[in-house]
């Protein structure tokens, strides 16, 4: 190999269809090795044409993360691809990421003392094909802060608060807005690592 090549990756290494720095870091901290990949698809469009066909917040999650592996493996049909995705439902309707403070101020005051529901799925194509999925389930109840308290936490979180489909990061300053949590902290970061660690296994990729 001469100076400066780069060696591939070897065949059946995972690669993550996202540029998620949050569920990459889930894998790497879990001790997975992954490549993460851009996969560039029209995620609006495909929610809305699912939703112009009343499809369950849970199957457009699940054909986002599908679509996202598909494409990534369509171009590197030797290893496994990873895509995952996350919606977040409140009383039937899907919220996307907030775009600005603005957005963020009122989806958080729209979440304020409810429940909701977080839908994580993840799907794993091999040779090209999906060969499995799942979709993890949280649900979350926000409590009933002040408004005070909401303008000093998009004070505090900043850009951060455009990061997540719900406005907040869990594992963060995001834990003050909640008084009650079901479910596991993976799913509510976004992947379902459990599930998926132990897929992986089935594999090699991580050790039985």
């Amino acid at each position: 190999m001469s100076l400066g090549t780069v060696p591939s990756a070897p065949p059946g290494s995972l690669i993550l269809a996202s540029r998620s720095e949050a569920r990459a870091r889930m894998l790497r901290e879990a001790g997975v090795t992954a490549e993460a990949v851009s996969a560039a698809i029209d995620e609006a469009a495909v929610k809305a044409g699912m939703l112009a066909e009343s499809a369950p917040p849970r199957d457009v999650a699940d054909m986002l993360a599908e679509l996202k592996a598909r494409r990534v493996a369509g171009r590197h049909p030797d290893r496994l691809v990873l895509g995952a995705d996350q919606v977040l439902v409140l009383d039937g309707v899907i919220f996307d990421k907030p775009a600005d403070r603005t957005a963020a101020r009122a989806q958080l005051a729209a979440l304020r003392g409810k429940k909701h529901e977080l839908l994580s799925a993840a799907v794993i194509f091999e040779a090209g094909a999906p060969v499995w999925r799942h979709v993890g389930r949280a649900v979350l109840t926000m409590r009933s802060f002040s408004d005070t308290f909401l303008e000093e936490y998009l004070d505090a979180e900043g850009a951060l608060a455009f990061d997540s489909v719900g406005g907040y990061r869990i594992e963060a300053r995001g834990a003050q807005l909640f008084s009650h949590v079901a479910g596991d902290l993976f799913t509510i970061m976004g992947l379902p690592l459990l599930e998926v660690l132990g897929f992986l296994r089935t594999r090699g990729i991580c050790t039985e």
